[in-house]
């Protein structure tokens, strides 16, 4: 039976337009990249990982600053740490800044999340992870939820009992990415594990991992019974796998299309992080955007050695001439709005 991926679901009291999830990604779920996923058909979108020691210390190293737009909602922000009442502080703050929902990270398989006891670390210790939700939902009004993995270890099943006791703690919602914080990002997500969670807890379970396609979107959802897909590599510059995804549309962005978006990305991130932070940020996103054989391989290298931006934009509209009309249109449609600023960490990797 097929889902219908462009229909409403509701976490809680959010109402959530289509049932394609941007997932949050360190390093790369800056607000550009969310405004950019609501417009091309996610549903909910989510920030990268907040510190909560950040946010307890104003850590110099880690303030930044955590912009939520009006075209942005609904959007989830992400928090990690290991202790249930700085959590829940960071939790209030979140949703102080407008945040629609607050996520937590119990998935992050990075050394330098797990070594402070957060982030995957929290799978094989279920009294605190139940003691960290049910802080935090008790201390805000917004729904709470949580992403996790498998577990640590390869087959481990640990994501199944965990998840019924998060749910008990007050968890409006669970995504889980069957693969372990071991596997890192190898081999193939174990979706039988998502069956079985969905089977065992009432709230709606997002499937996260491998989703690439609308017709794997949909494989999964049909094998699952999951509420909705959460995107994450497949929309690394490649904003129209969400649009296919959703069913929208699953035509070829031309060139011009390709660099438009890509400017209009840079524009925004400039806007955002200042051009010194820009500058070095960006120089991932010009692979994303101009590979999977849209521009050769050398143009890409070329653009990242770069000093600056007004040199990046000068050589991708030589590049394609066509595209200052595209991008004169999207500035247009999509002009900055408005956004709340709240001098808070974006992650403990600083934006970027």
């Amino acid at each position: 039976m097929q889902v219908n991926l462009s229909s409403w679901w509701t976490i809680g009291s959010v109402e959530i337009p289509t049932r394609v999830v941007l997932a949050p990604m360190a390093g790369v779920s800056v607000q550009a990249f969310r405004r950019q996923g609501r417009r091309f058909g996610a549903g909910l979108v989510c920030s990268e990982m907040v510190s909560c020691a950040g946010l307890e210390h104003r850590n110099e190293r880690t303030l930044g600053y955590l912009r939520i737009a009006v075209d942005e909602h609904p959007l989830a922000v992400q928090i990690f740490g290991s202790d249930p009442e700085t959590m829940a502080e960071a939790a209030r703050m979140v949703e102080a800044a407008g945040a629609d929902l607050v996520d937590i990270n119990f998935g992050c398989p990075v050394k330098k999340v797990t070594k402070t006891g957060a982030g995957a670390t929290l799978l094989e210790d279920p009294p605190r992870a139940a003691a960290i939700v049910e802080a935090v939902a008790t201390a805000v009004a917004v729904p709470v939820t949580v992403k996790m993995r498998r577990g640590l270890e390869n087959g481990s099943r640990a994501c199944l009992d965990l998840g019924r006791r998060l749910v008990a703690a007050g968890a409006a919602s669970v995504t889980l990415h069957p693969r372990s914080a071991k596997q890192m990002y190898t081999g193939e997500a174990d979706h039988s594990l998502t069956a079985e969670l969905v089977e065992l807890v009432d709230v709606p379970v997002v499937a996260s991992g491998d989703v690439t396609s609308r017709a794997r979107a949909q494989a999964v959802l049909a094998t699952t019974g999951a509420a909705a897909v959460m995107v994450g590599r497949a929309a690394q510059g490649n904003p129209w796998a969400l649009r296919e995804i959703v069913g929208e549309s699953a035509a070829e962005p031309s060139r011009e299309e390709i660099v438009a978006e890509l400017l209009l990305f840079v524009r925004e991130t400039v806007r955002e992080l200042g051009e010194r932070r820009a500058t070095s940020f960006l120089k991932k996103f010009y692979g994303w955007y101009l590979g999977r054989g849209r521009f050769p391989r050398a143009f890409k290298q070329e653009l990242t050695q770069l000093e600056t931006i007004g040199e990046v934009e000068e050589r991708l509209l030589a590049a394609a001439p066509g595209a200052a009309f595209v991008l004169a249109r999207l500035e247009q449609e999509h002009a900055s709005v408005d956004d709340v600023e709240l001098e808070l960490p974006i992650s403990i990797y600083g934006g970027g």
